[in-house]
């Protein structure tokens, strides 16, 4: 029987390439690029928010009452959907909490952001109290570190009070945008890492793969025909 021709070997050879390693890996590529490129935007929505703080802080807050909302609804549709067990009134009522929290923040954000602005100055003030006072009873190997947190949480809780409300204006904005800004780099780090490694391991498949090509044309070609027998050959 004859092998398979040329043209078949192509068409198998392509078809192989397509949903090969290399195709999975250019695929990985891709999605590693594109996750560098949400980081960049993240970046450089962090960078405009410290710049404009306080449009920063309404976004934020606006964001946080839409989340409030969603969050209502979802839990009002499983509430409905677990209608009459022992947790319906209780999904009713988490429900319409969101609701209404998200509501009054959509519609007073500043006002929110006055509430949440003194609330973050009280956890800074109770955690560096804490801190430090847990720092100097217990001595342990790590108390330079523990006051030095101790110390710089109660002086930005003093900071953020003594500028309240005023300080509502760029709080929550700053911190909005570091997160913003951290969250961007640490996905640029993760799409450009990413996009290295599946490069260095598709080179070395190519590698790999042209090494085996290499030892398969090296090597002998199988004999398929036998030779022919001489009419005396077999006989005594």
């Amino acid at each position: 029987m004859n092998g398979p021709t040329a043209g078949g070997r192509k068409r198998g050879a392509a078809k192989g390439a397509g949903h090969g390693p290399a195709a999975e890996g250019r695929k990985l590529s891709r999605s590693f690029g594109w996750l560098a490129f949400l980081g960049t935007l993240l970046v450089i929505a962090g960078i405009v928010g410290l710049i404009y703080t306080g449009v920063a802080t309404l976004t934020s807050m606006l964001l946080f009452g839409w989340l409030l909302l969603i969050g209502g609804l979802v839990a009002l549709a499983h509430a409905i959907e677990s209608r009459g067990t022992n947790y319906f009134w209780l999904g009713v009522v988490v429900a319409a909490l969101n609701l209404a929290a998200g509501v009054v923040v959509i519609r007073h954000p500043e006002g929110t952001a006055e509430a949440l602005t003194m609330f973050a100055a009280l956890l800074f003030l109770t955690g560096g109290v804490f801190r430090l006072v847990g720092s100097v009873v217990v001595r342990g190997p790590q108390m330079g570190w523990t006051l030095l947190q101790g110390a710089f949480g109660l002086l930005l809780g003093l900071l953020v009070l003594f500028d309240w409300p005023h300080s509502s204006l760029y709080v929550l904005g700053v911190f909005f945008s570091l997160a913003l800004l951290f969250d961007g780099l640490g996905l640029i780090a993760i799409g450009i890492g990413g996009r290295r490694i599946v490069s260095m391991v598709s080179d070395r498949l190519d590698d790999r793969g042209a090494g085996r090509g290499a030892e398969r044309l090296d090597a002998p070609a199988p004999a398929t025909d036998s030779p022919p027998k001489a009419p005396g050959d077999g006989q005594k």
